[in-house]
C-alpha cells in the first residue's frame, strides 16, 4: 500500500486527487505544516526536505508533485491519467513543471519569504508583489494551457488535479479567479469530479 504524508491546504492536495483518481490503494498520513510537522525528526527520515508531499512506495520515497504526479499515472495507466504519447506526456509535465516552479513559487512569497531574505522590510515587499505575480501567472495559463474542457483536451490528467489545487488559492492570494473565465471554469470543473469531492470532504470532516 501506498503511504502519502499530506498536509490540509498544501500542494500535496494534488498528489492526494490522483491517487484518489488513479483508484490507487492508499493511506494519508496527515500533516500540520503550520504545527511544523514537516520538521519532526520522524518526517525528516522521510523526507529530508522537509516539505510534503512524501509518497513511500514499495521501491523508496518520491518527493516533489511533479514526481509524484508522474508516478501515479505511469503506475495506474487504466486510469488514463496521462497521455500515453511522448510529446503529449511532455506537455504536461511543462504545465506540471510551470506550476512548482514558478506559480507556487510567486505564491509561498506571501507566507515564505524567509527562504529568500531576512529582512522583515523585504518580506513585506514580498507579499506586495504577491497578487500581481499570481495574476501573471495565471494570465498565461489563460491563454497557453488549458485546451479545454481539461489541460490537455478531452482527456483528463494529473495536471488538471495540480491546476485546481494552485488555482484554489487565488483569492486568498488577493486575486479574483473569474477574471480568468477558463481557469475559473476548468477550476469548477474539477471540484465537481467524484474523487476530488470525496477527498475534499475527507479533508473538511
Amino acid at each position: 500500500m501506498l503511504k502519502l504524508f499530506h498536509s490540509t491546504g498544501s500542494c500535496s492536495l494534488a498528489s492526494l486527487i490522483a491517487l484518489e483518481e488513479a483508484g490507487a490503494d492508499y493511506e494519508v498520513v496527515r500533516m500540520s505544516t503550520a504545527a511544523g510537522d514537516q520538521r519532526a525528526p520522524e518526517y525528516l527520515a522521510v523526507n529530508p526536505k522537509g516539505r510534503v508531499p512524501a509518497l513511500v512506495t514499495e521501491r523508496g520515497v518520491l518527493t516533489e508533485n511533479v514526481a509524484i504526479l508522474a508516478y501515479v499515472a505511469q503506475a495506474y495507466p487504466e486510469a488514463r491519467l496521462a497521455p500515453e504519447d511522448p510529446w503529449g506526456f511532455a506537455q504536461m509535465q511543462a504545465l506540471n513543471s510551470y506550476l512548482a516552479s514558478t506559480v507556487h513559487v510567486a505564491h509561498a512569497h506571501k507566507h515564505r519569504g524567509y527562504r529568500w531574505a531576512s529582512e522583515e522590510s523585504s518580506f513585506e515587499d514580498m507579499r506586495r508583489k504577491v497578487a500581481q505575480n499570481e495574476a501573471d501567472c495565471f494570465r498565461l495559463i489563460e491563454a497557453e494551457y488549458l485546451k479545454g474542457p481539461w489541460v490537455m483536451g478531452e482527456q483528463y490528467t494529473v495536471a488538471d488535479g495540480y491546476l485546481f489545487t494552485i488555482a484554489d488559492w487565488l483569492e486568498g492570494d488577493g486575486v479574483d479567479c473569474r477574471q480568468f473565465p477558463k481557469v475559473f471554469e476548468h477550476r469548477e470543473r474539477v471540484r465537481a469530479r467524484p474523487a476530488v469531492r470525496k477527498v475534499l470532504a475527507e479533508q473538511a470532516a
